[in-house]
């Protein structure tokens, strides 16, 4: 069976940075894509930043140049660093996946989740 195991996450100070990390397991498409969402309280899911399996990305407008997303193919993993964290960051981050086609950012495309993990931005 397929499994994201999603680690890392907690408190973060404001203006400083968050790095994620999910293992999959039970998956072995061929092509694919990964993405990490995120839903704040009272607030919609939305997604933040996808990877293909030939490593195209795409952001979020409110991340773009401070998120990265890769893909560890040895360890299975995909990854998703930030940095300048700020309040407005704070929320519960998803990851997931899916074989074949999906937009990125799209979370009705994906098959497979994470079980979360929640991220608080302090100052």
């Amino acid at each position: 069976q397929v499994q994201l195991v999603q680690s890392g996450g907690g408190s973060v100070q404001a203006g400083g940075s968050l790095r994620l990390s999910c293992t999959v397991s039970g998956f072995t498409y061929s092509t694919y894509c990964m993405g990490w969402f995120r839903q704040a309280p009272g607030k919609e899911r939305e997604g933040v930043a996808g990877v293909d399996f030939d490593g195209s990305t795409m952001y979020a407008e409110s991340v773009k140049g401070r998120a990265s997303i890769s893909i560890d193919t040895t360890k299975n993993t995909v990854i998703l660093q930030m940095t300048s964290m700020d309040s407005e960051d704070t929320a519960m981050y998803y990851c997931a996946a899916r074989g074949g086609y999906a937009y990125p950012l799209s979370e009705h495309d994906f098959q497979y989740w994470g079980q979360g993990t929640q991220v608080i931005v302090s100052s």
